[in-house]
């Protein structure tokens, strides 16, 4: 499995047959990413997550066969004339074969940015039993995962408990994502923190815009 981060909450994951694009949000730069794109998955439908310009750009130019997504982001992408939208919604979790990869999403509630704020749906994915993109929540999955794609900054978030977090999941390697909102001394110092604080066995692997990692 081949993981590249395109900044933010996207990432580009390959299999030996497949690429799948999660969250082309506003702060991320998945046009940078060369040849067609398999399918397209949305945790939830804020713009870091969901950015329609670079949506549409993508339909049209890496042809993906596949988009999945919440019930939230569905209506935003309906809105745009894009309905051939597979919709994952259930909280006890869905199994869907996603251009030949394993995929297990589930429903949970977006972490609260205020309690005056509308709380959008968030899809967690599970891929090949072994990398979770949990989008904008700290959502514990019932089995052990070998890659954790970890949120280290956002409003909805503080830093102690994505340490909290990424103790409890433990996985063997933890990639920071969702840092797009921080200024670079802000993201050196999370990833600092957030390093030295990982759990016994646990790599710490943050990965620049455009960087691809195979594990």
């Amino acid at each position: 499995m081949k993981i590249t981060h395109f900044g933010h909450a996207c990432v580009l994951v390959e299999t030996n047959a497949s690429r799948l694009l999660i969250d082309p949000g506003s702060m991320s730069e998945p046009q940078r990413s060369s040849g067609d794109i398999d399918a397209i998955l949305f945790t939830h439908s804020h713009i870091d997550h969901l950015h329609l310009p670079t949506v549409q750009e993508l339909i049209h130019t890496r042809m993906p066969r596949t988009i999945v997504a919440d019930t939230d982001s569905d209506r935003v992408l309906a809105d745009a004339d894009i309905t051939n939208v597979t919709v994952a919604d259930d909280a006890a979790g869905v199994k869907l074969d996603v251009a030949g990869v394993d995929v297990v999403a589930t429903k949970v509630p977006h972490a609260t940015i205020h309690c005056e704020l509308p709380h959008p749906v968030n899809n967690t994915y599970l891929f090949d039993g072994r990398l979770l993109h949990p989008g904008d929540a700290f959502w514990y999955p019932s089995q052990a995962v070998d890659v954790l794609l970890l949120p280290i900054g956002g409003p909805w978030m503080k830093l102690a408990e994505a340490v909290d977090y990424l103790r409890l999941v433990a996985p063997k390697v933890v990639i920071p994502i969702h840092q797009g909102g921080l200024a670079k001394p802000h993201r050196d110092l999370h990833s600092d923190i957030l390093s030295k604080l990982s759990p016994a066995g646990t790599e710490f692997l943050p990965l620049a815009s455009g960087e691809s990692v195979s594990l």
